[in-house]
């Protein structure tokens, strides 16, 4: 697989361990040493995947995690801690963290998370990397979706349900489908997760008269992009 990939961690064995097994596996590694150095990496260049640490020195993984989301950045973020506690992994979900790891991991199952990550976020073709709807442009490899200009603030997995949508326009998609494919559930869960997402992105995509009927629903079915 390849990669950019950005990884904020304060341990000097770890960041090794990581970045060697990545760049063994065709990954382009850069590194940030706290939370303050890995905030402004983070938001200064374009990364496919950001491994970050919740122990951080000068600012937390939390606190770097709530800052990226809030710059309008919906770069898939994977969170490692040696904290078990189930209100950290909280926490960081909510705050728009993609997925979880505690340590000490398996370095297989951390590369399968990855992979997971990088697949829900690259387009199909290089071609249909950038989307235009009017005033809504749609940067896939970049993950930026602005209208008129002005960058729209999605979380990351607002993003990837937008992104779904759009690389699938025309065809409906059921609520199974968008379980499995953006969330990675398996289809027989019982969430109200994707009909959430889609209100919010409505909420911001509306903010533009022209795009507010991009994303029909279609009764007892799914969701259906038109454009």
């Amino acid at each position: 697989m390849y990669a950019k990939i950005l990884i904020i961690e304060d341990e000097e064995g770890m960041r090794t361990l990581l970045g060697d097994r990545l760049r063994s596996e065709g990954c382009a590694v850069e590194y940030g040493i706290d939370g303050t150095q890995g905030f402004e990496k983070a938001t200064s260049a374009a990364f496919d995947l950001i491994i970050l640490d919740v122990m951080l020195p000068g600012m937390s993984g939390i606190d770097v995690c709530r800052r990226i989301r809030s710059s309008g950045m919906a770069t898939p973020i994977l969170m490692l801690t040696a904290r078990g506690q189930i209100e950290d992994k909280v926490t960081g979900l909510r705050i728009g963290a993609d997925d979880y790891v505690t340590k000490p991991f398996d370095i297989r199952e951390l590369l399968a998370r990855i992979e997971v990550l990088l697949r829900r976020v690259q387009p199909a073709e290089p071609h249909a990397a950038i989307h235009q709807f009017g005033p809504l442009r749609i940067d896939l490899l970049g993950t930026e979706v602005s209208l008129h200009g002005t960058v729209v603030n999605l979380s990351a997995r607002e993003f990837q349900l937008l992104r779904y949508l759009v690389l699938h326009r025309g065809k409906t998609l059921t609520r199974e489908e968008l379980l499995k494919e953006v969330w990675d559930y398996s289809a027989d869960a019982y969430t109200r997760t994707v009909d959430v997402h889609i209100a919010s992105l409505r909420t911001k995509l509306g903010a533009a008269p022209e795009c507010s009927n991009l994303i029909q629903t279609v009764k007892g079915i799914g969701y259906k992009f038109v454009a």
